[in-house]
């Protein structure tokens, strides 16, 4: 019985809530943010206007249709740490060029005359990582999380000399 009287509680507490959001104009959340952030113009400059749940990588798909410019981002507004900007923070949008992915090729091994891996399986060797281990395997770096995800790595970072990775081919 005390049971059922909390549920009627609890019940009555979400109705309540959910019919003073509609009256003041809010829903509630659908898991798909909608908003963004205002965009003002200042000084013939467009400015971005930072939001909850905005990111650097964020506001460039916004603004350039591509993440990475980000770096540009960061770098008009001298952002020393990417991670951290703060709400309602104005963000100075540079007019530069969108940025396409970018892929390491096996030139870049062959200058470096660093060996390129053309087996199944690679035996890690000391200052190896994931990202060369990719270039030297496949000619792009962003492979990576193909090898890592092929080997079940908890910790993509942590590798260690003597362990045999298996390359997806």
């Amino acid at each position: 019985m005390i049971l059922g009287g909390i549920v009627i509680v609890i019940v009555g507490i979400l109705v309540i809530n959910y019919f003073k959001d509609i009256e003041t104009g809010t829903t509630l959340p659908t898991g798909q943010e909608t908003q963004e952030g205002p965009t003002i113009t200042k000084d013939g400059k467009t400015v971005h206007i930072v939001q909850l749940g905005d990111s650097l990588w964020k506001v460039a798909e916004r603004y350039y249709d591509s993440g990475y410019n980000w770096v540009d981002i960061a770098a008009e507004n001298d952002i020393l740490d990417p991670g951290l900007i703060d709400m309602d923070q104005e963000l100075v949008i540079p007019n530069v060029e969108p940025k396409e992915a970018t892929v390491k090729i096996a030139q870049e091994i062959l200058d470096n005359q660093i060996q390129p891996i053309s087996g199944a399986t690679y035996t890690v060797v000391t200052g190896d990582n994931l990202w060369n281990i990719a270039i030297r395997a496949y000619g792009d770096g962003y492979r990576w999380v193909d090898i890592a995800a092929e080997n079940d790595l908890v910790s993509p970072n942590l590798i260690h000399t003597g362990n045999i990775l298996v390359l997806p081919r």
